[in-house]
């Protein structure tokens, strides 16, 4: 097992992508602390884990509430005594360009999509300097490397969030405190559902995939899964500062 005695907090862990790489560190041996806003969501994937004889637990966990995240990480650290892993993958999707995306939706997509990771890597950052190191996983997005039409408020916080996760790796490496950004391109999962509004419903984002993407498909939440894995274990042990592109060749 490629994580075996590790400790893994994961945000927006009740679904998709962030309910894969949750279930994908358990089966390495990871102890995973499921987070999600909705708390019936976390519970049911930390009973799904347990069910499949791996160990995680579940929190209710509103990441855009700073004190409730900071204090969630602290206990967890504390109470394992340890926190080998932060994967922090809340974020939103808000479709439209400059004239259609409202100021708050775009300070909703900054809270989200940087803020909230911000803040959750700057409580990693005690624990994991006490046990001489860690991985710090942030999910960016393939809109963080290139642009996408009409989707503002999402590709402008996707590049911040990469910029800042750049910074802190590059200020935390001689600590042996690795931060990498996770960056899925098209994944059949609800997040899509900006993307499927502002391309004009979900048939014509399945021609989008089936004809600009090279691989001509959807990736599923397993594939991303294992590049969770990577970035989290020693697999990935001399990369720091790197954003993991997933996305079938979209962004070539």
């Amino acid at each position: 097992m490629l994580l075996k005695n590790k400790v893994a907090f994961v945000t927006a862990a009740g679904s998709g992508i962030g309910a894969a790489g949750a279930h994908a560190l358990a089966r390495e041996g990871a102890y995973v602390v499921v987070t999600d806003r909705d708390a019936a969501a976390a519970k049911s994937v930390a009973e799904a884990i347990q069910a499949d004889g791996y160990i995680a637990e579940a929190f209710q966990l509103d990441v855009t509430d700073d004190k409730a995240l900071v204090a969630a990480i602290g206990q967890v650290a504390t109470q394992k005594g340890r926190l080998d892993i932060l994967h922090s993958h809340a974020g939103l999707q808000v479709e439209g360009k400059l004239e259609n995306v409202s100021v708050n939706d775009m300070d909703a997509s900054w809270a989200l999509n940087v803020r909230a990771h911000f803040v959750a890597s700057q409580a990693a950052i005690p624990p994991m300097r006490a046990q001489g190191g860690g991985s710090v996983i942030i999910t960016s997005s393939n809109s963080g490397v290139q642009y996408d039409r009409e989707m503002i408020a999402y590709a402008t916080t996707k590049h911040a969030v990469l910029a800042m996760t750049r910074q802190m790796a590059a200020d935390y490496a001689n600590e042996n405190i690795r931060f990498n950004t996770l960056c899925p391109g098209f994944i059949d999962t609800p997040f899509n559902r900006g993307f499927e509004i502002q391309m004009g419903g979900r048939e014509k984002l399945d021609e989008y995939v089936d004809s600009t993407i090279p691989m001509g498909r959807f990736g599923t939440v397993d594939e991303v899964a294992n590049g969770i894995v990577y970035l989290a274990s020693d697999q990935s042990s001399f990369m720091t500062g790197h954003a993991l592109v997933i996305d079938g060749g979209e962004c070539i």
